[in-house]
């Protein structure tokens, strides 16, 4: 990543300014939230699945049942306001919102991908630089980087690649999606507990590339699962919201990644984001 210098942006969250935040959100009374109607629209490209290797393991994403009001991440990969977080973070919710300094900024454009656990949102909060994207799958073993707000608070999820599967969501029978398989192997701060509030945020390679949005855990078995980076790139191109390059940063060892994921929330590039059901 070429700039790291930046301006001062919250670290970390304060909770005491989380909650007024959240408080002002869901509640639902300003008249800001009434002028912005928001649009989802979805992609399918019904494009054969190609075989993928036998890892071994299987995966079930259980049915969590209707939306609730939930808070997960987003990142951003254009500077004209274009950013990623999970398909089921944003689907069937009445409001969407990403917490900016003085506030929450509303989503008004989303597209969701009915491939994969993927969500754009368009027309978003302006970055000041943007993540980079690949296809490129990690070797074997390599480490693996995933960030953003599990139980609200910020935190860096170190893992190593174990391959390419399939998961069944909404139990079995249930739509399967392309999937990439990590082994957790450390937190950083340390901590434990469920990962729910990462989801939708970005996993990187040791190059510093996004190579998959967080989708889920499986806390039994120290997996984290993520959306395979071909699905990704499939539903980006399709928005056609998505004309830079990226930029990138040498992830070769956790304390590397704990600095870029600081930088990244001081500079806006990574945000919490909410799901308000009504």
């Amino acid at each position: 990543m070429s700039r790291t210098n930046g301006g001062s942006r919250r670290g970390c969250l304060p909770w005491v300014l989380g909650g007024v935040l959240l408080w002002v959100w869901f509640s639902g009374d300003g008249e800001q939230w009434r002028d912005a109607p928001l649009s989802v629209e979805q992609f399918d490209p019904r494009s054969p699945r190609r075989p993928l290797p036998n890892i071994g393991e299987s995966f079930i994403i259980a049915d969590p049942g209707p939306q609730q009001d939930s808070q997960g991440t987003a990142f951003a990969v254009d500077r004209d306001g274009t950013w990623l977080t999970a398909q089921h973070v944003t689907n069937n919710c009445d409001r969407i919102g990403m917490v900016a300094d003085d506030g929450i900024d509303a989503i008004s454009d989303v597209i969701e991908s009915r491939e994969a656990d993927v969500s754009v949102i368009r027309q978003g909060p302006l970055p000041e630089f943007a993540l980079a994207l690949t296809d490129d799958l990690p070797s074997e073993g390599s480490l693996g980087y995933h960030m953003g707000f599990p139980a609200g608070e910020p935190s860096v999820v170190v893992s190593r690649y174990i391959g390419q599967a399939y998961a069944a969501r909404g139990g079995p029978g249930g739509q399967t999606e392309p999937i990439l398989v990590w082994a957790e192997a450390d937190r950083l701060p340390p901590a434990d507990g469920p990962l729910g509030g990462i989801s939708g945020g970005p996993t990187f390679d040791a190059q510093g590339r996004v190579v998959g949005v967080n989708a889920a855990s499986t806390p039994r078995r120290g997996r984290v699962l993520t959306t395979d980076p071909e699905a990704i790139l499939r539903l980006v191109n399709a928005s056609a919201a998505v004309d830079d390059i990226g930029e990138v940063t040498d992830l070769s060892s956790p304390a590397r990644a704990v600095r870029l994921f600081q930088a990244l929330l001081d500079r806006g590039v990574i945000r919490q984001v909410y799901c308000d059901v009504r």
